[in-house]
């Protein structure tokens, strides 16, 4: 499958959807979701689902999301990102939702790179209001989908300096999840730090030392491994010094 096949595949199932011919549409999209489809084309074809007519496209999304397909959660989570303008806060509740009922760390990592992370970019204040409660959700994928969101923003940001109080305001978003314990939510937060580390090395020096002395006895050295992975030694020898 190309680009062209693609757009033309999401037209066809958005057509179908909008007519209510969900068996139709499902039959037509399974093939792709069960062959090694490159994620960037179920990215066109999410999309294309994403923009056809609500409770419709609902309904056909939750036939995709009972096989558990890896492809299948990308289009879920290409049509979710498509959806946020409509209602934000219902798309966040729907990924959620779908995260949970996957219960697996690609599919929160693909709608977490997709929903929440995006929204932190184009929407930053709605987006993180809306993002506050998962960090201590008793389900450890939502906790894990924080962080994979706050990656996501740094990634894209890349440093600038006109998101240096964004970047801020992530570290302290990240701060009480320092001492995350459940394996999988924490790695999801540690690549939060991590990507936040990387393109703000000297913010990420002031907080993990802080979070490092106030948090000694409480964090796992996962968690500060993750976290240090991408700064000069410089910053890393400063922060490890502290533990000493």
């Amino acid at each position: 499958m190309n680009t062209s096949e693609a757009k033309t595949m999401g037209n066809r199932l958005t057509s179908l959807v909008n007519q209510g011919q969900l068996t139709q549409a499902q039959a037509i999209l399974d093939p792709v979701l069960r062959s090694r489809t490159r994620f960037a084309l179920l990215d066109i074809i999410g999309v294309a689902v994403g923009s056809g007519r609500r409770p419709k496209v609902d309904t056909f999304l939750e036939k995709v999301a009972s096989d558990k397909t890896e492809g299948g959660w990308v289009v879920i989570a290409s049509a979710l990102k498509q959806q946020y303008h409509l209602s934000p806060n219902d798309t966040f509740t729907r990924c959620c939702e779908y995260a949970i009922a996957a219960n697996v760390w690609y599919a929160t990592d693909i709608l977490g790179e997709r929903v929440p992370g995006p929204a932190l970019v184009t929407d930053f204040d709605q987006a993180i209001a809306l993002l506050d409660p998962w960090r201590s959700d008793p389900n450890p994928w939502l906790r894990r989908m924080a962080g994979v969101a706050v990656h996501f923003w740094a990634k894209r940001n890349r440093g600038s300096i006109q998101s240096l109080p964004d970047a801020e305001q992530l570290f302290g978003f990240l701060e009480p999840m320092f001492i995350e314990r459940q394996v999988d939510a924490l790695k999801g937060v540690g690549w939060g730090f991590k990507t936040l580390g990387r393109y703000y090395p000297d913010l990420a020096e002031h907080w993990l030392t802080r979070l490092v002395i106030q948090n000694r006895s409480h964090y796992r050295a996962l968690m500060l491994r993750k976290a240090l992975t991408y700064l000069p030694f410089e910053n890393k020898m400063r922060i490890i010094g502290v533990l000493t």
